[in-house]
Formats: structure tokens, C-alpha cells, sequence
């Protein structure tokens, strides 16, 4: 199967999921026609009252600060100084954000009605200034040059005009594309960090290109950086695991120099150095061992390439249950209990 590896700049997230999309208007009425018609996977909270949406969304911003943060700054315990901070990234912390079942009551975008009586639009954005969420911002005609100022001035990050005749296909192409600039955004200094080491591939347009047509393909509704081996997992509506492993030339040649030295089949040998195969030794921590030996194609898969800044060799993987040590509260499990809580 082809894959095409565009160079389009389409920015990677470290990680992303699905969140909250918060609606707020004034009238219920609207709210109900509004979450009945946006997409049934696009989990979404509602508000009328604009005093109890700010007490829940600056609780819930409470909530999820630095939860499962991967970024650890320490210092040297004889000298505090500024010059003896170092950063300690714990890369494994980032997939195992999966077993975390709240994540995704994390809100990202929030929809908001311009024309509220308690609290108008613009007076809300600003009383959330603080907070990391995406906002658009619903207005009526006459509003538009509000919108547009606010815009202008980065209070809201979209306008859309409920007029409109396409509003709602704009609403939810919005509320996508702002969901996954949350987490742009949200991982940008670990993603500045992990990229100086053993994860070039994630500053790559060619491979972001890549992952949006894996999720497209696949149905992948979330993804994490992994961190040995290093690839993308991903994960399906009902939490079924993918392992992407990605490897450059100078790794695939390090599996070679290690299978040859354990005295490798020679099939196995002469794949590795014509970059024909990506190998998953998941039994034998990451490499080649002697106990593998007349198995060993049983633990890789045909090399696809993508052709981005460098070459990138990758193949997907089922991931073997041992590297997950808690069962996965999946996406279809919490669409399934949002549903039934709105019923009941």
C-alpha cells in the first residue's frame, strides 16, 4: 500500500487525543440543535449560563496542568544555580498518557455566542485570557467587525457568522483544525527539546503528512510519541494498539551490526543493510538475539519509506499486550457513557 509523504508544512503534535469542544450560548434551544447536529464522535459539554462555564473551565484547566508533564527540570543539589539546571525528559511518560481515563475530559476549543445577556462573547474570551483554550467566536451580521477586531487583537482564534449558509460545516472544519493546535501548542517546548535527540522525524512536514493519512486510513482517533522503539502509537476508536516504528538508515544499519555480530541468518542480514525490512525484536528488548534466530521474520515487516528532510523507513506494528500494563479506557467507551449520561 502507497503512501504519498507530501511536503506540505502540516505541523506534528508529541501526542494528541480527542477533547472537549465546549458550547456556550444563552439559549438551550440553540445548544441542543447545535450538539445534535456536529459529528456523534466529537465529544462536546454545554453551557447557558456564562458564571458556571467559567467556574467549570478554570476548574478543569486546574485539573489537567501538568498532568502526566513528561518535562522534569532538576538541579544539582550543592549548587542551585541557574548554570547547573539541566532537563530531564521521561519520554515513556508520554505514551502511557493513554491509561489516564479522564484525558479525554480535557477541554480544547471553546464555541461561543457573541450576543449573551449575562456575559457577552468578547467579555468572556477575555475572562479566560489566561487559559490555554482555543475560541470561536459566533456572531450575528452586525457583529462582524467586533469579531474581526478580536481576531486582529488574538482573543479569539476564529469568527464565524451564524448567518452563514456553510456555518456549520465551518464549525466543525474549525473545531478539527483547533483541536490539533491545542496540542501543537501544548507540547511545542518538548517537541523543541525531543527533536535535538533521537526524534528528528517529528519537525518533518513529510511525516506529520504521513500520520494525518494513517489516522485517515486507519480510523486512528489518538497517538503518542514512543519511545523504544522509537515510533507513534496509535490508537483506534476501541483502543486497539498500533505500533509505527520509524527508523533512519544509521538505525537500520545499527540492527545489522548487532544481528551480525549475534551470527544472524544471513536472510535477515543482507535485508537489513538493503534497508528492505523494519524489525520489532519485541521479545529480545528491541534487537536481534541469538534465541530469535529461524523466527526472525516472524518480528519484521516490508520497509515503506518517506522521503522528507531525510528518509525515514517505517512499517506498522500490532503492540504486543506486555507494553501496556493497564487495560485502555478507549474512545468508544467514553462517547458511550457521555450518551448515557445525557439520557439518563
Amino acid at each position: 500500500m502507497h503512501f504519498q509523504c507530501s511536503q506540505m508544512n502540516i505541523l506534528l503534535p508529541v501526542y494528541q487525543h480527542p477533547t472537549l469542544a465546549v458550547l456556550i450560548d444563552d439559549s438551550q434551544s440553540f445548544l441542543d440543535s447545535l450538539a445534535f447536529q456536529l459529528p456523534p464522535q466529537l465529544a462536546r459539554k454545554t453551557f447557558c449560563d456564562t458564571n458556571e462555564a467559567l467556574l467549570w473551565l478554570r476548574q478543569a484547566n486546574r485539573n489537567f496542568t501538568n498532568v502526566n508533564q513528561p518535562i522534569r527540570v532538576s538541579y544539582d543539589e550543592q549548587n542551585l544555580s541557574f548554570e547547573r539546571r539541566t532537563v530531564a525528559v521521561e519520554v515513556d511518560q508520554i505514551y502511557r498518557m493513554v491509561t489516564n481515563k479522564y484525558r479525554f475530559l480535557m477541554p480544547s476549543v471553546l464555541v461561543i455566542d457573541y450576543a449573551m445577556p449575562q456575559m457577552d462573547g468578547l467579555a468572556f474570551c477575555q475572562a479566560i485570557q489566561d487559559m490555554p483554550f482555543k475560541k470561536i467566536l459566533l456572531t450575528g451580521q452586525a457583529d462582524e467587525k467586533i469579531a474581526i477586531e478580536a481576531f486582529n487583537n488574538s482573543l479569539i482564534d476564529r469568527y464565524i457568522k451564524k448567518s452563514e449558509p456553510d456555518a456549520l460545516e465551518r464549525l466543525e472544519t474549525g473545531i478539527a483544525r483547533l483541536q490539533k493546535d491545542f496540542f501543537i501548542e501544548q507540547s511545542r517546548t518538548l517537541k523543541d527539546i525531543l527533536v535535538r535527540h533521537s526524534y528528528a522525524f517529528l519537525s518533518d512536514p513529510a511525516v506529520g503528512s504521513l500520520i494525518e493519512q494513517l489516522c485517515s486510513r486507519y480510523g486512528f482517533v489518538e497517538y503518542y510519541l514512543f519511545p523504544n522503539p522509537t515510533g507513534i502509537l496509535f490508537f483506534d476508536l476501541k483502543g486497539k494498539a498500533t505500533l509505527m516504528i520509524v527508523e533512519t538508515e544509521s538505525g537500520l544499519l545499527s540492527q545489522f551490526e548487532v544481528a551480525q555480530d549475534q551470527n544472524g541468518p544471513i536472510e535477515l542480514l543482507t535485508a537489513l543493510r538493503e534497508l528492505r525490512i523494519v524489525p520489532f525484536f519485541s521479545d529480545s528488548g528491541g534487537m536481534y538475539s541469538e534465541s530469535i534466530n529461524n523466527d526472525w521474520l516472524s518480528y519484521c515487516l516490508p520497509a515503506q519509506v518517506c522521503r522528507g528532510k531525510q528518509d525515514f523507513y517505517w512499517a506498522l506494528f500490532d503492540l504486543p499486550s506486555c507494553y501496556l500494563q493497564s487495560p485502555i479506557y478507549s474512545y468508544a467507551d467514553f462517547l458511550r457513557e457521555q450518551t448515557s449520561d445525557r439520557t439518563s
